[in-house]
């Protein structure tokens, strides 16, 4: 049965997926075979296994790191959400209904066997186990039947780094509030991380003692504000928030309120003609070049919504308009070339110098720079030790 390390963040977007990305690629890099995994998630970026199954993007990212095809036992339970209260359910690739909120947490113990198989079976078949927590584990109103952070690390018997993130400030008190509301579970947590640190670490240190004299658990790390560009997880992505660049061709894409599999536009933004940036509302449209609708994980509800908003007027009376339909149509970079030099010829303009590179070629890079940056922030003898430790049975 395969060691296990799992990552629990104070809160959604401190970049647990990220580190966890890291760590499938360091173990990888030191000669283990290592898979991710996460009990639940919740994300619209999904990803379809050439199975035909769906699983999420974030650990379908994270097992390509690891040198693996996307697996849906790496995220048995899958929530898409359609509504504010509402959400499709996904096991083990496959669709089993769509449930409201109080309606899934009644189903949710049920679940619990299915989540425990799909990890052993990955477990027998792999030396390292790293999990992906969701949220925070001192979300204390959703302890019970948790198969995602806390309860699930009991259930695999996992030690437990915890993850701050310092660009949003108050990091000390995320990660000491976080051990502070934890009851027995805190022993589980072996380390701290401090993650997307900007500055001089030396000015951390003070604190970093301080911290770890009030919480018991050493800091294992800070790791930098890391520039890497792979694939983001859901609708909390920087790259939503963009709204303008300087590049010659503009593209708009309708930043739909449950837009999905956005992640298959990354290869346009890298192009050095392309600009692309999200549009939620009719005034900052524009006069763009194109406009891209992507997919969307509630096609009724989303169409209402661009009818209501005056988007669809708009679109239809100023620029033409590309619907994605099939996930992955510009992964081997072909496809974006082609738009580019269509887009430029309409313009007048000439072709741009690119040279196409295909998706998994692009994150290839992008996971070794990754590994890199976490790798020398990372007290990784430490983190080895934890993992040796749990596996011989402590808890």
């Amino acid at each position: 049965m395969a060691k296990c390390i799992m990552i629990q963040g104070t809160m959604s977007n401190v970049g647990k997926s990220l580190l966890v990305t890291a760590l499938c690629r360091i173990f990888r890099q030191d000669g283990y075979r290592v898979a991710p995994f996460k009990g639940q998630n919740m994300a619209l970026n999904s990803c379809i296994t050439p199975e035909g199954l769906e699983m999420s993007r974030a650990q379908a990212v994270q097992a390509e790191a690891a040198g693996l095809e996307p697996d849906p036992r790496m995220n048995p339970v899958l929530l898409k959400p359609s509504s504010d209260t509402g959400s499709q359910l996904i096991v083990n690739g496959r669709p089993r209904g769509h449930y409201q909120a109080a309606d899934y947490f009644k189903l949710k113990p049920g679940l619990i066997p299915e989540v425990l198989a799909a990890y052993h079976s990955l477990a027998a078949e792999q030396d390292i186990i790293v999990i992906e927590g969701a949220g925070s584990p001192a979300e204390i109103n959703l302890g019970k039947d948790c198969f995602v952070n806390m309860g699930l690390a009991e259930l695999v018997n996992a030690p437990v780094l915890l993850v701050g993130d310092i660009d949003r400030g108050g990091v000390f008190a995320q990660l000491y509030g976080t051990v502070a509301l934890l009851e027995e579970e805190r022993a589980r947590i072996v380390g701290t991380i401090i993650n997307k640190f900007r500055g001089d670490v030396s000015l951390l240190r003070p604190g970093l003692g301080q911290l770890e004299k009030l919480t018991g658990v050493p800091v294992l790390g800070v790791v930098p504000y890391l520039r890497v560009d792979i694939d983001d997880e859901d609708s909390l992505s920087p790259r939503l928030e963009r709204k303008s660049h300087g590049a010659p061709v503009d593209i708009a894409v309708i930043r739909l309120p449950h837009i999905a599999n956005f992640a298959d536009l990354a290869p346009l933004e890298r192009h050095p003609a392309l600009g692309v940036r999200y549009v939620e509302r009719v005034t900052e449209l524009g006069g763009p070049d194109l406009v891209i609708l992507p997919q969307t994980a509630d096609g009724d509800g989303d169409m209402a919504w661009l009818r209501e908003s005056g988007l669809e007027e708009a679109i239809r009376e100023r620029v033409p308009v590309l619907e994605i339909r099939e996930p992955g149509m510009f992964d081997s970079g072909v496809e974006t070339k082609k738009l580019a030099d269509r887009l430029l010829a309409r313009k007048g303009l000439p072709p741009v110098d690119f040279c196409p590179m295909a998706r998994r070629d692009y994150q290839e890079e992008q996971f070794d720079l990754l590994a890199r940056g976490v790798r020398d922030s990372l007290d990784l003898p430490a983190i080895y030790r934890a993992m040796e430790r749990y596996e011989r049975g402590k808890s």
